[in-house]
């Protein structure tokens, strides 16, 4: 029996680079910045590119299995290196996610978690709808019994701007079925994803 594949593409618009890169150009102008200097000449190009990168995910297939031992435990992937921008000031934050699911009838393969988060963090976010969108998304196409989802990250529009507060991380959860529900299996995802006291 084949297996279900999923071809997951986000259906975001492609970028503009040609407008992006008049963009910076012209930020760099009200900036007081000669784009057209010898260390500047080429920035415009560049800085498009490198938001053309950071704003689009790459596709996927996600490849289920069925879950024919039963397994009913917890499935956790820890530290899951997390970037995305912020809407509110274009800069970056970064930390990692804990993604934890209790399999139904089918597993996901280890390597899709982290691509699900890449799929939603490769975009403008704020850290609070990133974490749901993940835990949203996985509850809807994998149908676990509970879904769960940890993001720990420095904002730099935090750290280098404003209050300027270094290091600090925020904290985010998103949980679904048992694990929001059942008081020992939610106690157990936090646990093992590091964040008991």
């Amino acid at each position: 029996m084949s297996q279900p594949r999923l071809q997951v593409l986000h259906g975001r618009d492609g970028v503009d680079l040609e407008a992006a890169r008049r963009a910076v150009a012209d930020l760099l102008l009200a900036l007081g910045k000669d784009p057209e200097s010898e260390h500047l000449a080429d920035t415009p190009r560049r800085v498009a590119h490198a938001y053309a990168e950071l704003l689009t995910p790459r596709e996927f297939n996600l490849t289920t299995f069925p879950n024919d031992e039963g397994y009913d435990e917890l499935v956790l992937a820890r530290a899951i290196p997390v970037q995305s921008l912020c809407e509110h000031h274009l800069l970056p934050f970064q930390g990692v996610a804990h993604v934890g699911y209790l399999p139904g009838e089918r597993i996901l393969g280890l390597s899709k978690l982290a691509r699900v988060m890449e799929l939603f963090a490769r975009d403008l976010q704020v850290q609070e709808r990133l974490t749901k969108q993940v835990a949203d998304w996985l509850q809807d196409h994998l149908a676990p019994r509970g879904v769960g989802v940890v993001i720990e990250a420095e904002h730099l529009c935090m750290s280098l701007r404003g209050v300027r507060a270094a290091g600090s991380r925020t904290v985010t959860s998103s949980l679904h079925g048992v694990l929001r529900e059942d008081a020992r299996s939610r106690q157990e995802f936090f646990a093992l994803a590091g964040l008991q006291p």
